[in-house]
């Protein structure tokens, strides 16, 4: 049977660990859609094609003559097949080239949307930007982009918050055991790390935190590159749902001088919420951040450095209903609202296609994991019932 949607990944080529949540939205996509995946390859050919777009753009000022003059990738499709719905999903814009790979995408497909993981005002290369003018509809993870992106493409740009695989990062239960007290990867303060160390040591506690490398000219990336995507995204998901505490903060928290007020949410709140974890630090200090997170305690302020955080945690230690109630408001809301089934309906919903077979057994699956963190099922002889 000829698949009705196409997606095109970078997955073959792109493997730095951020960009596995991309993947998780391609996977979901696929499994609800029976979609048809494309794989861009040969990264080197494409950046060779890339380099001569460019320098052809650059001395032509048309994008058609440089379409011309540029070879394709080695690595091209070409589709012998028509699709109801072309969508690429991408971490960043210099992975639009990428479109290389599927030359004739544009004569097969009805529809074409994609999008964009993360994108920054400050850094839209037109030349590849104006790739876009051929979708019917742009989407972007990063909420203060739109209206420039729109100008540039020309195209309608719609703000599309990233999201989680809700039924991998849930737990079991509400009361599931939690042998990790506080999980802190990714951007970090020196000053609350080096405190939960010593909290760790005088409480023989469990402490996960990263070990690899600070990068970057300025030292304060932490990256690295997975063989799985999967893989990685499976022991994410294991490691949060068994964590008591997860610190999360808004995007580049240790960068203000880079967002510039622009504060964006970062997968973080999404993964921590549906793990059912207790989120603490500093969430973005917007109205759209209230917006999605409108729940109590969703994110239980911690300043960024925080030398005094043993005390902070054995404060909120003290209230364990509290930090009950916050684990099933968490788990339940990201069931009811940040799942990439709910991404997927917006797509959807914006270029008039009509829900799969795929998404409405995803739906009922995740109304099935809220009923389980419902503030009034309570349990009743090893049953859980609703009041």
């Amino acid at each position: 049977m000829q698949a009705k949607v196409l997606l095109l990944s970078q997955r073959r080529i792109a493997d730095l660990v951020a960009f596995c949540i991309a993947y998780e939205f391609e996977d979901t996509f696929a499994a609800v859609t029976d979609a048809q995946r494309i794989d861009a390859t040969d990264l080197s050919g494409l950046e060779f094609s890339r380099r001569a777009y460019k320098l052809a753009r650059l001395a032509s000022g048309s994008p058609g003559v440089a379409r011309r003059l540029a070879p394709y990738p080695r690595s091209k499709v070409v589709l012998e097949n028509d699709f109801e719905l072309f969508f690429p999903v991408f971490s960043h814009i210099y992975e639009l080239y990428s479109l290389a790979t599927i030359p004739n995408w544009r004569q097969r497909c009805r529809k074409a949307a994609c999008y964009i993981t993360e994108v920054w005002s400050d850094m839209l290369p037109e030349y590849l930007l104006e790739l876009l003018s051929a979708f019917d509809h742009v989407f972007l993870g990063s909420r203060y982009s739109v209206q420039e992106v729109a100008r540039i493409t020309g195209r309608p740009c719609t703000y599309l918050p990233l999201a989680v695989d809700v039924p991998r990062f849930t737990p079991a239960s509400p009361d599931q055991p939690r042998p990790i007290d506080v999980c802190n990867i990714g951007r970090r303060s020196l000053v609350t790390h080096q405190a939960l160390l010593k909290e760790a040591e005088r409480q023989l506690s469990f402490y996960y935190y990263d070990t690899v490398a600070a990068s970057g000219t300025d030292l304060k990336h932490r990256t690295f590159r997975v063989d799985s995507p999967q893989e990685h995204r499976r022991m994410l998901a294991t490691i949060l749902k068994h964590s008591r505490y997860f610190i999360a903060h808004r995007s580049y928290v240790n960068r203000p001088e880079f967002t510039e007020g622009r504060e964006e949410i970062s997968a973080r709140f999404y993964e921590g919420a549906a793990a059912g974890t207790v989120m603490i630090g500093e969430a973005p200090r917007v109205e759209e951040f209230k917006r999605q997170f409108d729940w109590p305690d969703a994110v239980i302020h911690v300043p960024f450095d925080s030398p005094d955080i043993g005390r902070i945690l054995a404060d909120l230690d003290g209230d364990r209903e509290r930090l009950r109630a916050v684990r099933r408001n968490n788990a339940r809301e990201a069931a009811l609202r940040h799942d990439w089934l709910h991404r997927i309906q917006v797509v959807f919903d914006v270029l008039g296609l009509a829900p799969t077979d795929g998404m409405r057994a995803r739906a009922q699956q995740l109304d099935q994991i809220a009923s389980r963190f419902d503030r009034r099922a309570e349990v009743d002889n090893g049953h859980i019932t609703t009041a």
